[in-house]
């Protein structure tokens, strides 16, 4: 098997979770809300836009569009664990989200048909082209339509989650092309790494105009049941924001 097999079974079967919980999920996407500073930068972009969530995984974001305007999300995935149990959920909550399977970057979707593309939260580290990613968006999103993403930081695979001391893994690199993950879907999955100069020129060379950039100290996401890590007590970068704006 190969490594991109092993990574696209990894997450087929980490998105199992998303069926077994479907009751808790369908309770979460009720009242499910994005963070402050998402809110604050797509309320004004999301009123009767049409969105495009690539990397869609469990799809309660998406809820919490459709109650902040927007008229419409669909959501691309390549585990179709993840996108029917997305499907069947807002199917049931009776919401404007539609799902579909598909391997990026090639998504199938015909040119400039999204306001805005919504993304991130563990989504940009399976995509092993990024150059050919964000050439994608581009084509689907319409001239002066946004681009959207908060995401784990590019320091975020070297920080060791030592509750005692905030520290670098010895065995990750910033500047590694790629490493297995141990953490979320683990079983052998690949991530792919860029640092954030390189993210932001890859978002600029797509043809995109950058309008926000900023860095956070809070992880968007810690593993159930585990003690905090002292690389998320304030002091570090573990996650960013970026908009940008299709020329």
């Amino acid at each position: 098997m190969t490594t991109h097999e092993t990574t696209r079974q990894a997450w087929d079967e980490a998105s199992a979770k998303h069926v077994r919980e479907h009751r808790e999920h369908l309770e979460q996407a009720r009242t499910w809300s994005l963070l402050p500073i998402e809110e604050e930068l797509l309320r004004p972009l999301l009123h009767g836009a049409k969105v495009l969530h690539p990397q869609s995984g469990h799809g309660l974001d998406d809820h919490a569009l459709i109650r902040l305007g927007a008229r419409s999300v669909l959501g691309v995935d390549y585990s179709p664990t993840a996108v029917s149990a997305a499907q069947r959920r807002a199917d049931e909550l009776d919401v404007p989200c539609r799902y579909e399977v598909a391997e990026l970057p090639e998504s199938g979707l015909p040119c400039e048909s999204a306001d805005l593309v919504y993304t991130g939260k563990g989504a940009l580290i399976w995509m092993a082209d990024l150059d050919a990613w964000a050439a994608e968006m581009h084509r689907l999103l319409r001239p002066g339509a946004h681009l959207f993403v908060y995401e784990a930081h590019p320091l975020v695979p070297l920080w060791a989650w030592d509750p005692e001391e905030a520290r670098v893994r010895e065995d990750r690199s910033y500047f590694a092309t790629s490493h297995v993950n141990d953490t979320f879907p683990a079983r052998g999955a690949t991530e792919h790494q860029v640092t954030l100069a390189q993210l932001v020129m890859t978002v600029l060379g797509a043809g995109f105009e950058l309008l926000h950039l900023a860095e956070h100290p809070e992880p968007f996401w810690r593993p159930e049941g585990d003690e905090p890590a002292a690389a998320w007590d304030g002091r570090l970068p573990n996650a960013l924001s970026l908009l940008a704006r299709r020329s």
